[in-house]
């Protein structure tokens, strides 16, 4: 198989694995014997690596890991914490609802279901964690673009009430609630609670208000319709 495409990756990868806390420094010899590849191929990898500057070559000619390799460990350690302040909130306001709660953040021109805790009804929507969905529909998608300043009399409501409830506007049977939620930084994504429209409360609004205010404040931000 050629160094192309998927290939090329894989031995790139194999390469990176090699850095460990007992090995953090590796000389060409050490990768070339290590991953089984010809020197020539692993340093057709190693200067991919330091193009992304995910390996570093000292004046030695010896290999450390670079730069971006802590802001991946940064990313992959604000998920963590994240997930360890959202899913007991979700959870929380499940319980209290008996209704799907989600926390979704913008994904380019999507909306991303980042968290998600269903309801034990037999009736619910089947978003699941992974799913994409509108970003100019739902109560999520809304409340998204508001705080992301969109314009117009609708997204200055949501400002003022911090919060939207809105049924049949994704789908025709389906409903949703949803809150901002902040940090230190601004706007980090949104608690939503859907549910059949048969079953749509809008006095439950007032629990994903709080849910979304409560994970804003664990998160270090301030709960306004200020636009940072």
């Amino acid at each position: 198989m050629s160094d192309a495409g998927v290939a090329a990756v894989d031995k790139a990868l194999a390469i990176l694995r090699l850095f460990t806390s007992e090995s953090p420094e590796l000389s060409l010899i050490q990768i070339s014997e290590a991953t089984g590849l010809y020197k020539s191929t692993a340093l057709r990898m190693l200067a991919s690596l330091e193009n992304s500057l995910l390996v570093l070559k000292r004046s030695d000619s010896i290999y450390v890991l670079g730069p971006s390799i802590a802001t991946l460990n940064a990313a992959y350690q604000h998920h963590e914490s994240l997930e360890t302040l959202v899913m007991p909130i979700l959870r929380n306001l499940t319980k209290s609802t008996n209704e799907s709660a989600a926390f979704h953040v913008r994904q380019g021109n999507k909306r991303l279901c980042l968290y998600r805790v269903d309801s034990e009804q037999a009736l619910r929507d089947h978003i699941k964690v992974g799913d994409l969905l509108p970003i100019d529909k739902g109560a999520g998608g809304k409340v998204l673009q508001a705080f992301e300043g969109a314009k117009g009399k609708g997204s200055a409501q949501i400002r003022k009430n911090m919060v939207l409830t809105i049924s049949g506007d994704r789908v025709k049977e389906i409903s949703g609630i949803s809150s901002p939620v902040f940090n230190s930084e601004g706007l980090i994504g949104v608690i939503t609670l859907t549910m059949p429209t048969y079953r749509f409360d809008p006095k439950q609004s007032n629990l994903v208000k709080a849910s979304a205010k409560k994970l804003t404040v664990l998160l270090g931000g301030k709960f306004d319709c200020s636009l940072t």
